[in-house]
């Protein structure tokens, strides 16, 4: 394979990620159940967590298993296309961020995005199985002692990178250059995270359970849905 064709192939790989990453499951999900567009309500922003507050823990688990998958999928079909490549782990690195930046700043949603989380998780379970297992379980730790989802999130995005490099040689093979990406990926998922984490250091952030205006719900938009 030539340089050029080698180039044409990885850009057009690295577009079909971002432009996967750029399908916003909240809004999906939403449309298909006859819920409000999440970005019209609580903290409008196109996550599970802001549809879980419709009420409906159905459309938000849609939304993450979406969200997450998105993230796996173009990972694991950068992969299949580029394992005979002595340059794959280059390209498949990039895919993972070209994904996730299509989640943050998607082109459908004229780049007003979600903050990662479950795409994040997607790209780490793509990179390396045993990497995602270690990082979903540092977030349900923390999340249950501190009931603080957005503190989960960012603690285990910083954790991320030092599992994988500690983990290089041990549990799975080591990439420099992936280390890298998932560098890049966690410093974008805190980026995200700055309100929230303004928020925590205010004592004003909103712990796991709490129940915010109804109004936010869109309860009675709902019921109207529903009565036509």
């Amino acid at each position: 394979m030539s340089s050029f064709s080698f180039a044409l192939i990885s850009v057009a790989l690295l577009v079909m990620a971002y432009l996967l990453g750029s399908i916003s499951f909240a809004v999906v999900v939403s449309r298909a159940m006859g819920l409000k567009d999440p970005r019209s309500y609580g903290s409008k922003n196109p996550g599970a967590t802001n549809v879980l507050r419709t009420g409906n823990r159905a459309a938000a688990a849609l939304t993450l298993l979406g969200d997450a998958a998105k993230g796996w999928l173009a990972v694991w079909l950068v992969t299949l296309f580029t394992r005979e490549w002595h340059s794959s782990a280059y390209v498949v690195g990039l895919a993972g961020i070209a994904v996730f930046l299509g989640h943050l700043y998607p082109i459908f949603l004229k780049f007003r995005g979600g903050k990662g989380v479950a795409t994040a998780l997607g790209v780490l379970l793509g990179f390396q199985p045993l990497l995602a297992l270690a990082v979903v379980a540092t977030w349900i730790i923390v999340a249950f002692a501190a009931r603080y989802s957005s503190l989960a999130a960012v603690i285990a995005a910083i954790f991320a990178p030092l599992y994988y490099l500690f983990g290089g040689g041990i549990a799975w093979r080591f990439s420099g250059f992936l280390c890298l990406c998932i560098i890049v990926i966690s410093v974008l998922l805190c980026f995200r995270h700055q309100a929230n984490i303004a928020r925590l250091l205010a004592g004003k952030e909103d712990r796991i359970g709490t129940k915010k205006d109804k109004g936010n719900a869109d309860v009675e938009y709902r019921r109207k849905a529903e009565r036509k």
